[in-house]
């Protein structure tokens, strides 16, 4: 393309070299203007070109050539001129050059003057300055300053004189340079014509230059037309390579498909077979370890359970004998020092708590016995109530059975409250309750209540056993010291005590109505909706006027919004009674208000009185009233503390220790408070109470009280508060314990009084007496009283000074002077102790020990001392070699601790060393050990607890003889391991060799405390030899316990690959095949390069072919094929073991005969029970026997004798009767004579599978392998040796098949015969599940690209229901298909064979060319053409006819450019031009159906159209049932509304239309239309082809036509004309014929000729345009253009 450039452009290096000779200020415009030109542009402005592919660019012809005038110009033009054009240009260019640098060089010099006489003005008034601040100076006398401004002023005058001269220097250098500015003008001026005219000539060659440059434009654009031209060639055939090589790929990729299918088909079977056998190996191999390790897990843990049971219940006794006798003693030694008699006391705690033990016994049995009376009542209740809707629906009600039912539940209630005594405080706030309950309330909830109020009672009355218990929780210390929490006896301690018992009864004593009534909202409904609560809500929900004071005014305001779904209102009522003195409302009512919208309320508090008060502002809505809730509170004082509870903890004696607590005041009022001692007398007389559990009578009353707190009541009992307040004696006359509480304290307290209890009165009140005078150690600090303000807080202090060893407690009563304040008490506790060092361990249990193995402690020692003490560690000499503490002295600072190292290393000496610590039955060693403290007399003692134990394991047996053992074999012997130990132990067999295998458990596991293990010694010889070694079995301890085994290696002269098969579950009826080969390997006696067969050490066979047999049982339901044969040396046999789970036919056959005879005593029970029917008349008999006659019908069986059934099927042979007690002839049939087919066989197998126990077999099949080859054996010696024998285990479950088929009479073949490739044939198999639990169902994959599939899903099928598969069958090719479906779940496979076979529909169409045209149609007339379909197959074929027109998508293709603008030369749309109705323009009858075989249908199409167009076009397509089609055809259609036509011009428009009347847009331009009608445009091109020298005429061709109608018109035929025919042939054209007529339903044919005339230019179009005109029943005008041009193509369409 570079070569066509240089070619087309000659003169380009002339033009280049005379740019380069000027200056750059043209050649730059210049470069700029060729670079406009660039190939981008000559490609932009292409398109303003039209595109003729038919010109050949490359024609001499077309050569662009210069204009004559231009050339002679150039030849003109010298050389001469030009280069003094070119010289002048640049003169004149470097004048002007000197011209600006004059004028630059006046300015800079102006400026220069300008700025030196600025700095010489500025030095002046500078030094004028300086000479007033002299003279200035000079009269201030500052000399220094003088003298400084005279040096300032000799310096200003310096510069003033240079910049002096420097003015007159630069006033010189600027009249200089103006000088030569003016000679420059002057030089200017003279050239001033020369510049005109050189100005003109440059003009003359821009104008020139752009010429060419024009000229070149042109050439680069018909190149580019003729590169793409070319590149357009170039696309087409490597699109068509492309296509070439797309196919031949898609080719390849279906056979690379199809291969893969094929593939994927058998790898699916494959990858699945695997995937069942080792998803069925895992899983067995789940099921072993987990039933192992929950087998060692549950003995574990029931071990474990055990000994902690055990130790737990020894730790508790002991303990709690320990507690016993410690209260014991410290209660006597309490009493002594209250001077009361301990013994009588003591001996009358034992009565009292003998006597409550009873009586809490007598409790629980009579609340056990009341819990069962109140289930039997409920019972009885539910029966009742059962009974009365039951006889309501019979009978109807009457008042009387009424009132009667509420007399006996009013009786059950009082019944109810006999059992479940109810205290009399709670009966008295229960009376109002019941009073407002109507009557007519049943007493259901009541019942129902009241076992919970039981319980509730029973664990307030058994709150104090749980607090006794839970002081023993403590006792059980855990082996591992931090797995148990130490504070979980106070959790578990918690009882129902803290809630009170009046509530609790309140409660349960509520009736149903009320709970009816409280929790049932109101409901309205608006719009359809149901509105819960009330229709307006208020926000605050509750007006709150807190702490207000008297006289002062408050207000509020309240916003109500409408929560219904409708539109509402709200009117105001009014104000509760209490409030209208108080409260003042203001509220304007809005109106009708919308869901969601507002209002305002407010509410004005003026309060008179200093009181609460309470109430509501009532309102009315259109759902209902609702109210808004007002409170007002006064100021009010709450008092609270931080805690309730003062724990000092423990200190020594001597020391003072403070604590505060902080009294609060919540309220919006101040007060006054007071802390004051509670007596400790009280305290100590209810501690010492507590203890003995006794009563106690104090003086001053009549009556006794008893002061054991279990007898309180719940209410008086406050939990917040861990110390007893005092009760006085007004305090027990006013809450004196109700109920049975009170007669128990009675009998109690009577019971104590017969002991002598007159002596135990006198005693406590003398223990009082004294205890009065004593001093306690808690006190209150310095602030006894003060005041509180509102919202504040004071600290008081609680100060704990201990000076007697013990515990000590305070209620400290803190009072306030506002009467609605409550009593505040606050307890406080501490402990003293005045021993300085101890031990926080005193008692060290190193639980169970072993000998020889070190176990450590540490032994923590405390000092309260404030000095520093010297401890010494003792250990009795009995233990010296056992046990150390390290170090043996030591010194505990002050305040501090002090630990030591306990260590135990027990030998096997010990039960000699320690006798007397030492109990050799049990193991127990009890260690008393002292700690020596400096400066103190009595060591500190503590002991050590331990049970010492030994670590040995031991054998049954010391040797094992596994005797002859094949390699390919295992043997098994069971040993025993007994561990003797208290411990478990761990063990494990170490060092095994590879041929010996230890179980359970990999010879790895835990021996509990004297447990002997069964373990399995599997052995498994890996070659041919004697085998002597040892087993070591090594404890967790590090102890080795060694076993001696023998065996003898034996290698056959056969192997099996597999030795044991496990087949899975078998369904009866079903087959389990397992694959296994008999190889025969020994090929060379060389036992040094592989194996040989030998026994143990004996000689080695010779190698020679052997035999094998199998012999398997007989009557077994195993198959071995082949079960004998021969195997040369080196080569194998395939063996194939077949489990085939099945029925007997004598078991068959029985159930048959069974079946048989038991249908046959049902009809003649039937017949019995019928004539006994008939021989009663009555009523009542009649309808038992249509009673009877449904269960009957509904599958109901009436009893029968079975051991009849039974004893005739022990009596087989027998002819005797099976119904002995009737006179039938009846015979049961011979089991013989039932055959296989018959419908009694089929029914005895169906009830026999149904029936099926699942069975569990295990065979052993012995494979015999002979010495050697028969022939070859000598007769002495023996063919089969018992050492070379193999063994076979197999496994065999066989089960209840899960699924049967109960469709076809249970055929699994699925035979859809012929079908039509692409129809599609549904088949249904029913397949019912006859297990007893659900299956999950399951179908194998069918190929994806075949004919058959399953339709339907596969579900869960419950037991007894049937599943339907719907199978389908669409054949793709005419050929037989067959294929395996299986429908498999989690027990069984069912196989289903699906078969078929496909036909090719041969159906054809009588249209050819597919195309129907229906030529030219009057508007609103229709036109019909028929075709036919011809059925050549022998099956029915169905078919449907659809147009294009009619699919949903039809729009889709309607958005493509039409074929003039676009550039393919087919249009893409097949629709045309619609009807404006809406109708189809093409319509088909009929549009579907079926055709006979052999059998024909026509087919008839009508073209309706209802306006004027020519381009009706559709698609019709013929449709078989598989989408096949038949025939696609193409109808076109015209409509023209006169019967005139021209057709056969080129298309000027689209080939579709809008759907709306042309007429709708504007009715002006209709009118003016019908007025001057323009005439109808027709296009006609003609091109003519050049070659061979000479150019070809081109030819076209018209058709005038006439269309016949059936409706009335003036004129019959059509007449033509052609006009102005003159001027067609002076541009050589010519027109056959020029007028003529046409007939109606008929066309005529107009021959138009181009004839290229002399001196046409090739490249020229010629256009003409000319009219004619059409007569007919109108006159229509048609301006035909007619368009020619030659075009070099001889191949362009």
């Amino acid at each position: 393309m570079e070569d066509g450039i240089s070619e087309n452009f000659p003169e380009a290096p002339i033009s280049t070299s005379e740019h380069d000779a000027p200056q750059t200020t043209w050649t730059d415009e210049d470069t700029e203007e060729e670079e406009d030109g660039t190939w981008e542009d000559v490609f932009k402005n292409a398109d303003d070109f039209p595109v003729d592919y038919s010109v050949d660019f490359e024609d001499p012809e077309w050569e662009v050539s210069e204009p004559r005038d231009m050339k002679v110009d150039v030849r003109e033009k010298s050389c001469v001129d030009s280069t003094w054009m070119f010289k002048l240009r640049k003169n004149l260019d470097q004048l002007d050059g000197f011209y600006k640098q004059k004028e630059l060089n006046v300015l800079k010099a102006r400026e220069e003057l300008k700025a030196c006489r600025l700095h010489l003005t500025e030095l002046e008034k500078e030094r004028e300055n300086v000479e007033s601040d002299i003279e200035r100076e000079k009269q201030a006398e500052n000399s220094a300053a003088v003298f400084r401004l005279r040096a300032r002023h000799k310096c200003l005058c310096a510069q003033l004189q240079g910049e002096e001269e420097l003015e007159a220097h630069l006033s010189m250098v600027l009249q200089e340079h103006e000088l030569e500015l003016c000679e420059v003008e002057v030089e200017l001026g003279r050239f001033l014509s020369l510049r005109q005219e050189v100005e003109q000539e440059e003009k003359n060659f821009q104008a020139q230059k752009q010429e060419k440059h024009n000229q070149r434009i042109q050439r680069e654009k018909n190149i580019a037309k003729a590169a793409r031209l070319r590149a357009l060639r170039a696309k087409n055939e490597q699109e068509k390579a492309l296509q070439e090589q797309a196919e031949l790929d898609q080719r390849r990729r279906d056979q690379s498909l199809a291969g893969r299918r094929k593939a994927v088909a058998f790898l699916k079977q494959t990858l699945n077979r695997m995937r069942k056998k080792e998803a069925e190996r895992e899983e067995k191999k789940k099921e072993l370890m987990k039933r192992r390790m929950e087998a060692a897990a549950s003995l574990k843990a029931n071990i474990a359970a055990t000994q902690e049971t055990l130790r737990v219940r020894q730790a508790k006794e002991k303990a709690h004998l320990q507690k016993q006798r410690e209260d014991e003693n410290h209660q006597r030694e309490s009493l002594q020092a209250a001077g009361v008699n301990s013994i009588k006391l003591m001996h009358l705690q034992k009565a009292q708590e003998d006597l409550h033990r009873k009586q809490e016994e007598f409790q629980e049995r009579q609340k056990a016995r009341r819990i069962e009376i109140v289930s039997k009542l409920l019972l009885e209740e539910e029966m009742k109530e059962k009974l009365e809707k039951r006889h309501a629906l019979l009978f109807p009600s009457t008042p009387p059975h009424m009132t009667q039912s509420a007399v006996l539940k009013r009786r059950e209630k009082r019944l109810l409250q006999s059992i479940v005594p109810i205290p009399p405080q709670a009966a008295r706030e229960e009376s109002p309750i019941r009073c407002s309950v109507s009557s007519s309330v049943s007493s259901r909830s009541d019942i129902s209540i009241s076992p919970d109020f039981m319980k509730d009672e029973r664990r307030n009355e058994g709150g104090k056993t749980v607090e006794g218990k839970g002081q023993q929780e403590c006792l059980v210390q855990p082996e591992f010291t931090g797995l148990w929490d130490r504070k979980h006896s106070d959790y578990m301690g918690t009882t129902d005590e803290d809630i009170p018992l009046k509530a609790a009864h309140l409660r349960s004593t509520k009736t149903g109505l009320e709970r009816s009534l409280a929790l049932k909202p109101g409901k309205t409904s608006a719009g359809g909706k149901e509105l819960k609560g009330p229709s307006f809500v208020s926000k605050p929900e509750i007006v709150l006027f807190k702490d207000f004071d008297v006289g002062k005014t408050y207000k509020k305001k309240v916003v109500l919004t409408n929560v219904s779904h409708a539109t509402n209102y709200c009117r105001l009522l009014g104000v509760s009674q209490s409030l209208m003195d108080f409260i003042a409302v203001s509220f304007e009512p809005p109106g009708p208000m919308s869901a969601g919208m507002a209002c305002e309320l407010k509410a004005v508090f003026k309060p008179v009185l200093n009181e609460d008060l309470e109430g509501e502002v009532q309102f009315q809505s259109a759902t209902g009233p609702f109210s808004v809730i007002i409170k007002c509170t006064r100021k009010k004082c709450e008092m609270v503390v931080d805690r309730s509870l003062i724990d000092f903890g423990t200190h020594v004696v001597g020391q003072t220790i403070s604590r505060v607590i902080t009294l609060t005041n919540r309220g919006a009022l101040g007060t006054r408070y007071a802390l004051a001692a509670i007596s400790t007398n009280c305290l100590q007389l209810h501690h010492l109470s507590k203890n003995s559990s006794s009563s106690v009578q104090v003086p001053g009353g009549s009556s006794s009280v008893k002061l054991a707190a279990s007898y309180y009541a719940p209410e008086e009992i406050q939990p917040e508060h861990e110390s007893t307040e005092c009760i006085t004696q007004s305090d027990v006359k006013s809450d004196a314990p109700p109920g049975n509480d009170a007669s128990l304290g009675a009998e109690v307290i009577r019971a104590s009084q017969d002991s002598g209890g007159g002596g135990l009165e006198e005693s406590t009140i003398t223990g009082v007496d004294q205890d009065g005078s004593e001093v306690n150690e808690i006190s209150i600090g310095e602030v006894h009283e003060g005041e509180v303000g509102p919202f504040a807080s004071v600290k008081l202090p609680i100060v704990f000074t201990p000076t007697i060893p013990g515990e000590t407690k305070l209620d400290i009563q803190i009072t306030f002077s506002q009467s609605d304040c409550e009593t505040i008490v606050v307890s406080a506790r501490g402990v003293a102790e005045s021993v300085p060092v101890w031990v926080t361990k005193p008692s060290m249990d190193l639980r169970i020990c072993m000998y020889d193995r070190l176990y450590q402690d540490s032994i923590e020692v405390q000092s309260r001392a404030s000095t520093a003490l010297k401890v010494t560690f003792k250990v009795c000499k009995e233990l010296k070699n056992h046990m150390k503490i390290l170090p043996k002295t030591g010194f505990i600072q002050a305040k501090s601790s002090f630990h030591a190292q306990l260590k135990f290393l027990p030998r096997r000496s010990l039960p000699v060393d320690a006798k007397s610590l030492f109990d050799q039955d049990t193991g127990v060693l009890e260690v008393p050990l002292f700690i020596q403290v400096a400066d103190q007399v009595r060591p500190v003692p503590f002991t050590v607890h331990a049970v010492v134990t030994t670590s040995d394991l031991e054998f049954d047996r010391a040797e094992v003889d596994f005797g002859h053992c094949s390699v390919f074999e295992s043997v098994r012997t069971s040993v025993r391991l007994t561990n003797y130990s208290l411990l478990p132990q761990d063990f494990g067999f170490v060092g095994i060799p590879k041929f010996v295998n230890v179980q359970p458990n990999d010879g790895f596991g835990t021996l509990l405390p004297l447990q002997t293990l069964e373990i399995d010694l599997i052995f498994s010889a890996s070659k041919a030899e004697e085998y002597n070694f040892k087993l070591n079995c090594k404890s967790g301890i590090n102890r080795d316990f060694m076993l001696s085994c023998r065996a003898v290696g034996v290698r056959p002269l056969l192997e099996l690959s597999g030795s044991v098969v496990q087949f899975g579950g078998t369904a009866v009826g079903d087959n389990s095949t397992a694959v296994l080969y008999v190889v025969n390997s020994h090929t060379s006696c060389n036992e040094y390069t592989h194996a040989v067969p030998r026994e143990g050490k004996g000689p080695i066979p010779p190698v020679g072919p052997r035999l094998f047999a199998f012999a398997t049982p007989e009557n077994s339901e195993i198959t071995v094929t082949p079960a004998t044969g021969r195997i040369l040396p080196g080569q194998r046999c395939l063996v194939q073991v077949t489990f085939s789970p099945s029925l007997s036919d004598d078991d068959i056959r029985a159930e048959a005969v069974r079946l048989v005879c038991h249908s046959e005593e049902l009809r003649l029970q039937e017949f019995q029970k019928a004539n006994a029917e008939a021989s009663y008349s009555t009523e009542p008999k009649t309808v038992n026997q249509k009673e009877t006659q449904q269960d009957a019908k509904k599958g109901k069986k009436p009893p029968i004798n079975h051991g009849s059934g039974r004893l005739s099927l022990r009596e087989k042979g027998s002819k005797t009767s099976l119904t002995p007690k009737t006179d039938s002839p009846f015979h049961p049939p011979n089991p013989a004579d039932i055959q296989k087919g018959s419908n009694e066989y089929a029914a005895g197998k169906a009830s026999l599978l149904r029936s099926f126990k699942e069975r569990y077999s295990r065979y052993v099949i012995p494979c015999f392998v002979s010495n050697g080859d028969i022939t070859q054996l000598e007769s002495e010696e023996s063919v089969y040796s018992p050492y070379n024998t193999l063994y076979l285990e197999l496994y065999c479950p066989a089960v209840r098949p899960a699924l049967v088929v109960i469709s076809d009479n249970g055929e699994t073949t699925v035979d859809f015969n012929q079908v039509l490739v692409g129809q599609k044939v549904l088949k249904k198999v029913a397949i019912q599940n006859i297990s007893s639990e659900c299956v999950k169902l399951k179908s194998s994959v069918l190929d994806l690209y075949g004919p058959f599939s399953v339709l339907n899903a596969m579900r869960e099928v419950r037991p007894g229901d049937t599943h339907t598969l719907l199978l389908a069958f669409i054949p793709a090719l005419a050929k037989k298909y067959r294929e395996t479906l299986e429908v498999s779940c989690s027990k069984m496979a069912l196989e289903f064979t699906l078969c078929g076979e496909g036909l090719e529909p041969l159906v054809t169409c009588s249209l050819e060319g597919g195309v129907l045209n229906f030529g030219y149609v009057l508007e609103k007339e229709s036109a019909t053409q028929v075709f036919t379909l011809q059925n050549s197959s022998s099956l029915l074929v169905q078919f449907s006819v659809l147009l294009d027109s009619l699919c949903p998508s039809k729009h889709s293709n309607n958005c493509l450019l039409p074929a003039f603008l676009s550039a393919h030369s087919i249009p893409y749309t097949t629709l045309g031009t619609q009807n404006y109705s809406g109708q189809s323009v093409f319509t088909v009858s009929p549009i579907g159906g079926t055709i006979g075989p052999g059998k024909s249908q026509d087919i008839t199409v009508t073209f309706q159209p209802d306006h004027e167009s020519l381009h009706y076009r559709d698609i019709l397509r013929v449709q078989l049932m598989n989408k096949q089609s038949v025939c696609v055809v193409e109808l076109r259609g015209a409509a023209r509304c006169h019967t005139m036509f021209v057709c056969g011009g080129d298309a000027l428009d689209v080939c579709y239309e809008s759907l709306i009347p042309n007429h709708i847009y504007s009715t002006a331009q209709t009118e003016r239309t019908g007025a001057e009608k323009p005439p109808i445009p027709v296009l006609l091109t003609l091109k003519s082809v050049y070659g061979e020298g000479r150019v070809m005429a081109a030819t076209r061709e018209l058709e005038v036509g006439c269309i016949r109608t059936a409706q009335p018109v003036p004129k019959k035929n059509v007449e033509f004309l052609w006009e102005n025919v003159a001027a067609l042939q002076q541009h050589g054209f010519s027109v056959d014929p020029t007028k003529g007529s046409v007939d109606a339903g008929n066309r005529r044919t107009i021959t138009v000729t181009w004839t290229p005339p002399a001196g046409h230019t090739p490249n020229e179009v010629v256009q003409v345009r000319v009219p004619l005109t059409l007569k007919g029943d109108e006159t229509e005008v048609y301006s035909v253009t007619l368009m020619a041009y030659i075009s070099h193509n001889t191949h362009s369409g």
